[in-house]
């Protein structure tokens, strides 16, 4: 690590409608350049000058699909960065002006997406149950020697993490402890979307539990995650 590179990145993350996309793209989704304008509040022209910014960092990825231009959080290594940093803010919470907003933030308190996994308290509620288990040790969240089989025979679906980290601990902006990331924390949120034991909340990367979810929860770690 260099100083100039830490500057460049930091600078890059300093501007707060660049610091907007990228909380609108830590969901995980790609998202168009015009969606990305609008979610901000900025003139498309504008949007396209921050991302070239976000680009130029290396903090986010483009592709082109036809005449659409998408972007995505550069990587799930990028996802932690930005998870971890904001954890870091003592700047108070802007107050709350509406009942949108409130709800808005309730929900992000209780579960969001931090890229690709569960991150809030339903993130920390699950972490502590695979721990309480067993299945991950406490202080560095890795994986035990059992802790595949419970997962596999709990969730009935296999687990196979591919050559990127099996576990890591990001540290939650909210709760301000660290939650499961990695190829495990990613698992375990493809199947509760795939089982639709979540979904996705409009405007914003909260996911709402449903019912089944709830069952789920109870059934398979033991938690009690009352209904939204």
């Amino acid at each position: 690590m260099t100083a100039e590179n830490l500057a460049s990145v930091a600078a890059a993350m300093a501007d707060k409608t660049r610091a907007r996309m990228l909380v609108v793209l830590m969901d995980g989704r790609a998202w168009t350049a015009r969606e990305l304008a609008h979610a901000t509040g900025v003139a498309a022209s504008t949007a396209t000058e921050h991302l070239h910014r976000l680009v130029v960092a290396g903090l986010v990825s483009e592709r082109r699909q036809g005449r659409h231009r998408y972007i995505q959080i550069a990587g799930p290594h990028i996802a932690s960065a930005l998870e971890s940093v904001a954890a870091l803010g003592n700047h108070p919470a802007a107050p709350v002006r509406s009942l949108r907003e409130s709800t808005i933030k309730e929900q992000l308190e209780r579960a969001r997406t931090c890229y690709d996994h569960f991150a809030g308290a339903l993130g920390i509620a699950i972490t502590d149950a695979l721990v309480q288990k067993g299945v991950l040790i406490e202080d560095s969240l890795e994986l035990t020697t059992d802790g595949i089989s419970w997962l596999d025979e709990s969730l009935q679906t296999a687990f196979q993490p591919g050559r990127r980290a099996i576990t890591r601990a990001c540290l939650d902006w909210t709760e301000r402890r660290s939650h499961v990331a990695g190829a495990l924390g990613a698992h375990i949120t493809t199947v509760f979307k795939e089982r639709e034991w979540v979904r996705q909340a409009r405007s914003s990367r909260a996911v709402v539990v449903t019912p089944a979810g709830v069952d789920a929860l109870d059934q398979c770690f033991g938690i009690d995650f009352a209904p939204n």
